[in-house]
């Protein structure tokens, strides 16, 4: 018996032509998008509206973390900008 012949917990990944975790890898995706994969695959078998909710949250985490570096940057320059004239350039 494999890994991916075994699941724990019901059986609602075992009767699809391909289980999320085997696309998730696959595809290499990260934690925040495989688990966005698992519960939208799930959610009619498993968790119902609680899994849709959970999707939206991890969907607000990865729009507020992919953000970030960009403000991050956006801070940088502009505080380099203020301490000498034409760094925004």
């Amino acid at each position: 018996m494999t890994a991916l012949s075994t699941q724990v917990g019901g059986d609602h990944y075992k009767k699809l032509k391909i289980q999320p975790v085997e696309y998730i890898h696959a595809n290499g995706l990260g934690f925040i998008e495989g688990s966005i994969v698992k519960y939208v695959t799930r959610w009619r078998e498993k968790g119902g509206v609680k899994d849709l909710e959970k999707i939206k949250h991890f969907v607000d985490l990865l729009i507020e973390l992919e953000s970030k570096p960009d403000m991050d940057r956006l801070c940088t320059k502009l505080k380099a900008c203020a301490q000498q004239e034409g760094a925004c350039k």
